[in-house]
């Protein structure tokens, strides 16, 4: 049986969901401010750019996510005219790090930049982040 780097769960609706312990925009939020970006910036065509920084439109997606963080990050390149990066969230980066391999291979091709984090940038105590509005700070978990 094959080993998954993500936990698969089942909504109600019967489609399958992965549960992560943090919210993205956790991660997002402390990558960005580290950078000095500007969070969710808003694009002409309502599309928003998870980090705008100087020289970087970046997106960030959970690692089980890599293939559709390529097309928004070059979409938010060709939206901002700043480089496109993909910033990888990588839960458990030793199972993991196949999807960022694939994103920095393609990156060589197509010519745009790739970084992963780990929970680490969190800096988390007893399970929990300092995000109040990271999921792992609500009492229902969801989102």
């Amino acid at each position: 049986m094959p080993v998954f780097a993500f936990e698969y769960v089942f909504a109600r609706n019967g489609f399958k969901n992965i549960e992560h312990k943090h919210s993205e925009s956790s991660y997002q939020h402390a990558w960005c401010s580290t950078h000095k970006g500007i969070e969710e910036y808003e694009n002409k065509d309502f599309t928003r750019v998870d980090c705008l920084t100087e020289n970087h439109a970046v997106e960030f997606d959970f690692s089980n996510k890599w293939a559709e963080s390529i097309g928004q990050a070059l979409h938010y390149q060709l939206m901002t005219g700043k480089r496109a990066m993909v910033v990888l969230i990588l839960e458990e980066p030793e199972r993991e790090m196949v999807y960022y391999n694939r994103v920095k291979k393609i990156s060589c091709i197509h010519n745009f930049d790739v970084e992963y984090v780990t929970p680490k940038i969190l800096n988390i105590k007893d399970g929990k982040c300092s995000y109040k509005d990271c999921k792992c700070n609500r009492k229902d978990k969801k989102r």
